[in-house]
């Protein structure tokens, strides 16, 4: 159903592999870890003008917020003068819905056909997209200090310490820096007040950082490696999209 991005994104993951193969051996995990971080490193690169213009859409609709709602209880009973008003007010602050929602849109399905194409090289004998059956079978038999690539701490025995030692440091990296992430934002977002924003705050805070080490206790290492490298580079993209849209960096406190 979705094959018009899979197969896309198993082609950016196949030639950062091959090109990374060329160094260090196609059976190389070194070769296929640096591959799964240059391909999250490129597909978030290519989603950067996107955001950038769903950053500014952000800006724009909390700018013209307080008009808004002014209009909203001017005209509460009068729907069609409210219509158009509020259509005022958002040309006025070049609110445009689309430039808001089709960057999320397009973020969701890079982001599900990344995960999709990690998730199913799950069969030696067959191909998965572009990559061939022998590309899959050394997926599969790759390992990075021992750890296979395929392994979970739910689901191995044998190399169970090894896949420790590097899912754990990768698990809690991916949850410092998303709740480092969430902390950013919130000190750049307006102050606001009541249960349902107490509520986003401590999700963004905990719950998100603590869903980060539970999926790297159950989740492949590959997927691991792309949670982690996904967690950096938001953290630094908002810093990049602060200066781009205008508002100055927070420094995040130690």
């Amino acid at each position: 159903m979705l094959d018009f991005v899979y197969y896309p994104v198993s082609a950016v993951l196949w030639l950062w592999h091959t090109a990374f193969a060329a160094v260090f051996g196609g059976a190389s995990g070194l070769a296929w870890v640096l591959a799964v971080i240059f391909l999250v490193m490129t597909l978030r690169a290519l989603l950067l003008r996107p955001f950038l213009a769903q950053a500014r859409f952000m800006r724009a609709l909390a700018a013209a917020q307080p008009e808004m709602q002014r209009i909203q209880r001017d005209y509460a009973d009068d729907p069609t003068r409210r219509t158009a008003e509020l259509r005022k007010i958002q040309q006025q602050h070049g609110v445009n819905v689309l430039t808001g929602f089709l960057p999320i849109v397009a973020q969701g399905l890079v982001f599900l056909g990344l995960f999709h194409v990690l998730r199913s090289f799950q069969d030696a004998a067959t191909a998965n997209y572009v990559f061939g059956a022998d590309q899959v079978r050394s997926f599969l038999s790759a390992t990075v200090f021992g750890a296979p690539l395929t392994s979970a701490l739910t689901t191995v025995a044998d190399t169970f310490a090894a896949t420790t030692a590097v899912v754990i440091p990768l698990a809690l990296l991916t949850a410092v820096v998303t709740h480092l992430t969430a902390r950013v934002s919130l000190r750049r977002q307006e102050p606001t007040t009541g249960q349902f924003a107490d509520i986003m705050k401590f999700v963004s805070l905990w719950v998100f950082p603590i869903g980060s080490v539970i999926a790297g206790a159950v989740m492949p290492l590959a997927i691991v490696v792309y949670f982690a490298t996904n967690s950096v580079w938001t953290l630094v993209q908002q810093h990049v999209v602060a200066r781009r849209t205008g508002a100055q960096p927070d420094v995040v406190p130690g």
